[in-house]
């Protein structure tokens, strides 16, 4: 049955989702690196894509930006589709000076200010964090590759233009790689609904040096290393 957001049947989402932020990119992933492609479902330009990687099913489908917008898809997948593993990626701002532009982080947990990690049960703040499978198949690609992937937690934020630079040298002391809007809600959706998520991410930009920021049309394309580390966790 179709939910609000997502206009197919069950059997149309595979168990395993891709989950880029950007509705180009997921097209992309689907017609470059997916077989037997189909569009299964196009409401608010949000496309969902079946097909198979390396002969396993999978789908590819946007969250668009934000954690609000990414709770709704996870969790109608999760909940109404059977969705066993949706892992987002994506691109992320870099904080630490260990990583730079163009690397990748694979977040193993997501600091926030969002109340998602708190809205649930009074009083306590949750942790966050990314599947163990999945984390585990995800750096054993990486490392076996030998791509340079950092492993660490990410800051997810509800805003892309803050004010709140101030906190930056906090989180860059405490180990954050990197910033990005919603690799929290996306393991908030995980543990509420008993799935398995993971955020790889493709530093875009750096907090500490704007010079080497990849320009629009290039955090588009330059995402296959991310993407093949995500496909490794996906069928981990």
């Amino acid at each position: 049955m179709a939910t609000p957001h997502i206009a197919c049947e069950p059997g149309d989402i595979a168990p395993l989702v891709i989950m880029p932020g950007d509705p180009r990119r997921a097209e992309r992933i689907a017609r470059t690196r997916m077989d037997d492609v189909r569009l299964v479902s196009d409401v608010r330009g949000i496309q969902a894509w079946a097909g198979t990687v390396d002969g396993v099913p999978m789908t590819a489908m946007a969250s668009g930006m934000g954690v609000p917008s990414l709770s709704i898809y996870a969790t109608e997948l999760f909940s109404q589709f059977g969705v066993r593993r949706i892992c987002r990626v994506g691109t992320c701002g870099g904080i630490s000076s260990d990583v730079a532009v163009r690397d990748v982080v694979i977040a193993s947990a997501a600091h926030t200010n969002s109340s998602v990690s708190t809205i649930d049960v009074p009083g306590v703040s949750l942790s966050l964090a990314a599947s163990y499978d999945m984390l585990r198949g995800a750096v054993d690609h990486a490392r076996s590759g030998g791509r340079t992937a950092h492993v660490g937690s990410v800051y997810t934020s509800d805003f892309f233009y803050s004010s709140r630079m101030d906190i930056v040298p906090a989180l860059d002391r405490l180990g954050t790689l990197g910033v990005e809007m919603e690799a929290a809600g996306l393991y908030a959706c995980a543990l509420a609904n008993k799935g398995e998520a993971l955020a790889v991410l493709t530093v875009s930009d750096h907090l500490k040096d704007g010079s080497a920021d990849l320009s629009s049309e290039e955090r588009e394309t330059l995402f296959q290393a991310a993407l093949e580390v995500g496909i490794a966790a996906l069928k981990a």
